[in-house]
């Protein structure tokens, strides 16, 4: 089984530590654990960080991680291939290649300007999470106040939605606002995803989906990648265990159908990667799915599923 994993922020920690290399470097994910530990693709997102938009314009910041991916993708390329599609990652397995699907977490780098869609579309980029936890020019974050999470997408977010359909983008809805969530599935003509989220019934927090939220996201064709980070799995909990993420997984195939499934690990986002430790955790979490899950469906959730939504949206 190989896997797809949808959210790491990775790629601003390699940016961060200039000594920091994306082939063998500490934290959780790097090209070297991956291939010792079943990988096959690896969405990296290019995360906006606040603490940098303090002295650096977001579309500033964007452009310098993307410049330092460039630069690690050249130096692994006999490791790792960019992909920008199902067909893609699939030719790059067969070559012995993992596969690099470039992302960006935050819609802020947009700031109302559509053409910013096509230009991030040119040089890789596959997904847009189009909120992260505060307000942009698409919309609202998701928030323990009901008022504020009923928000919807602003007229912008909406254009946004229509460009990404039209140029092939996924469209990704962790961390958006409950009525920004609907406003997507009721407006987007193709699947959208969650990328790294939980079910929300199992931990009563903010950023995970309803079961309503669960099954229009599995009727729309989309998928969810399960978050591996402790608050979003249990309420209370200090370290996320590998049973804390099958809960999770089969709560959300039982809502929402077994096409639905995916991992959206959030590695090198959280503080602490719970029992599963890193990437190297993937083979345990596997062989305890195996309790649950037919090696069929164990496929779906692997890669079987993001490979299906990117075709869906992508064309390819």
């Amino acid at each position: 089984m190989k896997i797809i994993d949808m959210h790491c922020d990775t790629l601003i920690e390699c940016w961060r530590d200039k000594d920091r290399s994306l082939f063998d470097g500490g934290g959780h994910l790097n090209l070297k654990l991956m291939k010792e530990n079943q990988g096959m693709a690896q969405f990296f997102a290019i995360y906006l960080s606040r603490r940098e938009m303090e002295f650096m314009d977001s579309y500033d910041l964007f452009n310098k991680i993307y410049e330092n991916y460039i630069t690690e993708m050249e130096n692994n390329k006999d490791i790792i291939l960019p992909a920008f599609s199902a067909a893609d990652i699939i030719a790059n397995s067969e070559s012995g290649k993992l596969s690099s699907f470039l992302t960006i977490e935050d819609g802020v780098f947009l700031d109302g300007k559509l053409e910013r869609l096509e230009e991030v579309y040119k040089k890789g980029v596959r997904l847009v999470t189009l909120l992260w936890n505060f307000e942009n020019s698409v919309g609202f974050p998701c928030r323990d106040n009901y008022d504020e999470h009923m928000k919807g997408l602003k007229p912008f977010g909406l254009e946004v939605v229509e460009e990404s359909n039209r140029l092939g983008m996924l469209v990704d809805v962790s961390h958006m606002s409950e009525g920004g969530f609907y406003d997507v599935a009721k407006h987007s003509k193709k699947p959208f995803v969650a990328s790294h989220s939980c079910a929300k019934t199992l931990c009563n927090h903010r950023r995970n989906l309803t079961d309503d939220q669960i099954k229009t996201l599995g009727n729309c064709g989309g998928v969810v990648g399960v978050n591996f980070e402790c608050s979003f799995l249990k309420e209370g909990s200090q370290r996320a265990t590998i049973q804390q993420i099958i809960d999770h997984m089969r709560y959300i195939v039982n809502k929402g159908g077994i096409d639905i499934l995916g991992f959206g690990s959030d590695f090198d986002g959280i503080d602490d990667g719970g029992e599963m430790e890193g990437y190297g955790g993937y083979p345990c979490l596997l062989a305890q799915m195996e309790k649950y899950f037919t090696d069929d469906e164990i496929d779906k959730i692997c890669n079987g599923n993001v490979l299906r939504v990117l075709r869906d949206v992508i064309g390819k």
